[in-house]
């Protein structure tokens, strides 16, 4: 591997704070190892949401952990390398904190950007093409300014307890209560007619005619390549929760992987096309 950044890495769903699997803070340590193995090719990292389980800002008050993950992503910053972070459902709530003290770009919705000569929509995924009330209402409400600052006048040790709870009420919650079997199941490919952002991506294409050459998604935490037309793929980046998986873009041409500990990010094409 030469000294040249040409790559462009993106990741997602990392859930640091959840003990899963592994314990956060042995996730944290594999990650920011991973962020060391990439560093001396990485000219941007994309980190398309839900990096910690649960994220809210006071004015003086951040959410307790982390240290060693924020210290990586300053360090990249700080070495000139563009991070640009999208908030997810887990980590919507931050307020300036991330730009000023890391120096990171925050996007709160979904972008459209021209790398390497690839038209590329990304975007962390919850709501895209999902058509449940409820969690439209939730999306709306957690995203309300209003419903924010009202939250913030509880004291941060009733809040952060609270939406630390909240933020567990799902699927990776049971994993000492199931086997790693049964848990896994739970992240499978539904099929081009049920995974919401494979229905999304192709109803912007008939929409707005073949444009983007791929659209780049978190948040349903499965491995997928798939192409939807003769043009574009969707990319769902997988997670670290317990497949540490990222994605890459070299040269125009995009690959998944996992960062496996006894083997340096390689340049070969391990993508899992569906």
């Amino acid at each position: 591997m030469g000294n040249e950044k040409n790559r462009i890495y993106f990741i997602s769903d990392c859930h640091f704070g959840l003990d899963a699997k592994a314990s956060s803070i042995e996730r944290e340590k594999k990650f920011v190892r991973w962020m060391d193995s990439i560093k001396s090719s990485c000219k941007s990292l994309y980190m398309l949401g839900d990096i910690f389980d649960y994220w809210f800002e006071y004015n003086t008050v951040i959410p307790k952990g982390f240290t060693r993950v924020l210290a990586k992503i300053q360090e990249f910053v700080d070495d000139g390398i563009e991070v640009v972070y999208f908030t997810g459902n887990h980590d919507i709530w931050t307020f300036g904190y991330l730009e000023k003290e890391l120096g990171v770009r925050v996007v709160r919705n979904e972008e459209s950007a021209i790398l390497q000569g690839k038209n590329i929509y990304m975007a962390h995924g919850d709501g895209l093409g999902d058509p449940s009330r409820t969690f439209r209402f939730l999306r709306r409400f957690f995203r309300n300014g209003p419903c924010q600052w009202l939250f913030k006048w509880i004291h941060p040790d009733v809040t952060m307890p609270f939406g630390n709870w909240w933020s567990r009420r799902n699927r990776y919650s049971r994993w000492d209560k199931v086997t790693e079997q049964e848990s896994e199941k739970e992240d499978v490919y539904l099929g081009e007619d049920k995974e919401h952002l494979v229905i999304f991506a192709k109803n912007n294409e008939k929409t707005n005619g073949p444009k983007y050459d791929f659209y780049i998604f978190g948040h349903r935490h499965i491995e997928l390549d798939l192409m939807i037309n003769a043009k574009s793929r969707v990319i769902i980046l997988g997670n670290w929760i317990n497949k540490y998986t990222f994605g890459v873009l070299e040269n125009g041409n995009f690959w998944l992987d996992n960062f496996f500990e006894d083997e340096e990010v390689n340049c070969c094409d391990l993508s899992n096309v569906v």
